[in-house]
């Protein structure tokens, strides 16, 4: 009876951490893993930080096309996932940065499984957007 107590704590400890952690980005174009991001809790509500950039060809970027703080930034260490408030297995109301273009894009993210994240960046409507899928990094 106890071991099953202690499987059951621990399955829920496991399941219970969702998002946070750190997700493998991929290029829209190539299907090619392009970033890891870590995402994490403050405050209550969720944030995402570009820790390292995979492609060759991406090392030492900096946002050129950002704006205010932002510009001119290196992207490796940027803030792109911000303030997101959770309801139930999705984390909404928030905002991502596309260093690419630098423009920010109204967000949700949706736990589909352990191992993938939907993640949604949209101009006032949800259906007005574009849908990534992390990976968990293993």
């Amino acid at each position: 009876m106890i071991k099953l107590l202690l499987v059951s704590l621990l399955l829920s400890w496991t399941s219970a951490t969702g998002v946070e952690g750190v997700w493998v980005t991929q290029d829209d174009e190539t299907g090619k893993q392009k970033s890891e991001v870590r995402l994490y809790r403050q405050d209550g509500k969720l944030y995402g930080k570009i820790e390292k950039l995979l492609l060759p060809e991406d090392k030492g970027k900096v946002c050129t096309a950002c704006s205010g703080s932002e510009k001119g930034k290196p992207i490796e260490g940027m803030l792109i996932l911000k303030g997101l408030r959770q309801a139930g297995q999705t984390w909404e109301d928030g905002t991502i940065l596309d260093p690419k273009s630098g423009k920010v894009y109204d967000c949700y993210v949706e736990l589909v499984d352990d191992n993938t994240l939907k993640v949604r960046g949209y101009l006032g409507f949800s259906l007005l957007g574009r849908t990534q899928t992390w990976k968990r990094k293993n």
